[in-house]
């Protein structure tokens, strides 16, 4: 690996050996993550002037080499570099490195996040806080550092951006004490509904680099009257089917009643008319002389037995 700063020259350098028995070719390639493989430019083995040149890279071949000049290299040139042997049909990789161009030091040294500390319902009003430190006089890169904010849902899989604070918005607190960071405070509020669940990520950019904070995760809860409402539902729901099972006894209960009692009452009837009948036939069964002289006190008889089997109606 061969680290250069930004804005440096940088040359790499390949072995060209010249063969009596054939002739090869090389070529330098670069591989840069999420790139297609490019070619800088190639040459022969034999001595040759010619030269591949770009406005900042230049493939020429030098004294036994096949060189590969980078000028004022960029943080977009890092990657890995191979020097490529092509004999014929066959491909051999010569040499290989990995270049890294690093830039300045970002003059953040940390982004600090804090979670609300009340609950948090739906149409509260939420202020997300994002507190960045930073090294104010040792500062390496021009300009001021810009802040953003992500959201990430439970249903997303990639953080989506919601606000920006360009170069302003912040709250900072200056100290007179050496070597002490400077401290800037970047709030965000909104009222939030039930959608608005889920990590919320402060993003710093500067020196060409993106730092991220530890996340606010939010947390929506629902609302407490809710709550109540379904356990007092639940409560009078099971009361009514108490009461609908308590009513319906109570009306089987009755029919039950009534039919015992009127079977009892038709039993009655019947044997009332049986002691009537038989105390009406006793009487007509009597000689007529009786009858006439007993006229009085069997009549009186009749009529008591009539009224004590409640007949008389």
């Amino acid at each position: 690996m061969k680290t250069v700063e930004v804005g440096h020259d940088v040359t790499l350098t390949c072995a060209r050996q010249k063969s009596l028995l054939s002739t090869f070719n090389l070529f330098w390639i670069r591989l840069v993550s999420g790139n297609m493989p490019e070619s800088l430019g190639g040459t022969f083995d034999f001595d040759y002037v010619g030269v591949n040149k770009t406005p900042r890279i230049t493939a020429k071949q030098g004294d036994g080499t096949f060189l590969l000049h980078i000028s004022e290299a960029q943080l977009s040139d890092t990657g890995l570099y191979y020097c490529v042997k092509v004999d014929s049909l066959h491909m051999t990789f010569v040499e290989g490195t990995f270049l890294r161009i690093q830039g300045p030091e970002p003059d953040v040294t940390a982004v600090i996040q804090l979670p609300p500390s009340d609950p948090v319902r739906p149409g509260d009003s939420v202020s997300l806080q994002c507190s960045v430190l930073s090294d104010s006089q040792n500062k390496t890169c021009p300009g001021d550092h810009s802040v953003f904010w992500f959201r990430a849902g439970s249903d997303e899989s990639h953080p989506s951006f919601i606000y920006s604070h360009g170069n302003s918005g912040a709250e900072c607190e200056t100290t007179l004490e050496a070597r002490s960071p400077q401290k800037c405070v970047y709030s965000f509020s909104k009222n939030v509904s039930s959608s608005d669940a889920g990590t919320y990520y402060c993003a710093v950019a500067t020196c060409g680099e993106i730092l991220f904070g530890n996340g606010t995760k939010l947390d929506i809860e629902g609302p407490i009257m809710a709550d109540a409402l379904v356990y007092l539902l639940c409560a009078v729901l099971a009361i009514s089917l108490v009461v609908v099972a308590f009513l319906i006894y109570l009306n089987n209960a009755a029919v039950a009643g009534q039919k015992i009692s009127g079977g009892q009452k038709s039993q009655q009837t019947d044997v009332d008319m049986r002691l009537y009948s038989a105390a009406v036939f006793t009487v007509m069964k009597t000689d007529r002389g009786v009858m006439k002289h007993a006229e009085a006190a069997e009549t009186e008889r009749i009529y008591s037995a009539v009224k004590t089997f409640g007949l008389d109606q």
